[in-house]
């Protein structure tokens, strides 16, 4: 018996948008009529045939020709740029959406948590909405029962559990989306980037969570931008680009090939680096790093510019950096002074790493802006994950060894730094210099 779980075969879906015509500012009701009797004089006139285009209409693929398998028990992390196409599959997995064309063949319940919100009737308390889902998974009364005391554990919500969902914070509405998907025993659990959402350590708590799904056999499809976070949980990767399937494989393998893209494309637009729900009340309108061709020589300052617009007044403000290696993996973070900025205006800055010796080898960054990491929780407003990318060269004169580095020694050179060595004995030290 195969041990398929998910069968995807040519699925395309096609989206009809419509464009407004040029100092088209409304639609009078006579054009609405108009349109509509011309639209049902088309069906009349052919009714099988296929339905004509308006001059301010044009088609969309989000996906096209997408084909894959999926076995039970796999962790599969879906990437790809934003309007990749990555939500669009989730849906039409999820049968939330009709594909145009294609077949699917899931084996088992499979239970979503797509965006804040998705099941849930607002109207209806926390307690009423976990029952309606079990329902809607076809589980008894009984079971979901069973499941209920772990599932409010879970998601910390005891003291709201009989309010109405609407008055939740997305965060709560999340961490209880996620404990009744993870928890109500689906053989097939698919999670999009809602879980950006919740503060860290419940991401943290999610990630545990999905391990332990996973690890009784059943099977989860995640798509996130965070390429640490699917280095660390999925066996196996989808790489879509422009609504295609680009490659499919082994996580390490397939998350290293989509930042060679990320490098190679140095002029990459800050839209498609932006994670979802971001950059809504503030943004970085422009990301540079000062060097000749995004190099720098071991051991010289990292420099970037910065541009920042912001529709708001904003106080306490300041800039996230995180450093990652080229297969997704974060290897430091550091953040900046506080800094204000009023609504409409644009805000300049230029920030400088001084003491953080990178090993030779491909990075890019990430940046932040957000506030409240002195409460010890910060909130980010903005992020950007991707740019800019940079290689590190090593020193021309071999005055420190840098240029015969050794990848697996890892990628910070503690060049300033000392080892001592205290003996248990007599308290002496020694210094060992690198």
């Amino acid at each position: 018996m195969s041990d398929t779980v998910i069968r995807v075969e040519n699925l395309s879906k096609k989206y009809v948008l419509s464009h407004q015509r040029e100092g088209q500012q409304y639609k009078a009701l006579r054009d609405v009529i108009a349109e509509g009797a011309k639209s049902l004089g088309q069906r009349l006139m052919k009714p099988m045939g296929k339905p004509e285009l308006s001059p301010t209409q044009e088609e969309f693929w989000a996906l096209k020709d997408v084909s894959f398998e999926i076995k039970q028990g796999d962790r599969v992390g879906i990437i790809g740029r934003n309007g990749a196409g990555k939500s669009t599959l989730l849906k039409v997995l999820s049968r939330i959406v009709e594909p145009t064309s294609g077949r699917i063949s899931i084996k088992g319940r499979v239970a979503s948590l797509l965006e804040v919100g998705t099941g849930f009737h607002p109207e209806l308390t926390g307690r009423e909405n976990i029952y309606l889902n079990g329902a809607i998974l076809g589980m008894s009364r009984e079971e979901i029962k069973r499941k209920f005391d772990e599932i409010v554990a879970f998601a910390e919500v005891e003291k709201f559990l009989d309010t109405p969902v609407k008055r939740y914070s997305s965060g709560m509405y999340v961490r209880l989306a996620f404990s009744v998907a993870a928890h109500l025993e689906p053989e097939v659990l698919i999670v999009d980037e809602v879980l950006a959402v919740g503060d860290i350590q419940f991401q943290k708590k999610c990630l545990g969570k999905m391990e332990q799904v996973a690890g009784e056999g059943r099977t989860i499809i995640f798509v996130s931008h965070e390429m640490g976070t699917i280095s660390a949980l999925c066996n196996q990767v989808v790489f879509l680009k422009k609504g295609q399937v680009h490659s499919i494989g082994e996580t390490e393998r397939i998350v290293t090939e989509y930042f060679s893209e990320v490098l190679k494309n140095k002029n990459q637009e800050l839209g498609d680096l932006r994670l979802p729900g971001f950059g809504k009340k503030i943004r970085f309108s422009n990301i540079e790093l000062l060097s000749r061709d995004n190099n720098i020589r071991f051991g010289e300052l990292i420099t970037y510019k910065l541009e920042i617009s912001s529709d708001h007044n904003f106080q306490g403000l300041s800039i996230g950096s995180s450093f990652f290696k080229n297969d997704g993996i974060c290897i430091g973070s550091l953040i900046s002074d506080e800094f204000d900025i009023c609504a409409n205006k644009q805000l300049n800055l230029r920030l400088t790493v001084s003491n953080m010796n990178l090993a030779p080898g491909s990075y890019y960054a990430g940046f932040s802006i957000g506030f409240g990491q002195k409460e010890g929780v910060r909130k980010d407003l903005e992020i950007v994950v991707g740019k800019p990318s940079f290689q590190i060269l090593p020193l021309l004169e071999d005055s420190t060894n840098i240029s015969s580095w050794n990848s697996s020694w890892g990628n910070i050179f503690f060049k300033d730094n000392s080892l001592v060595i205290v003996s248990g004995s007599s308290n002496e030290s020694y210094k060992m210099l690198t």
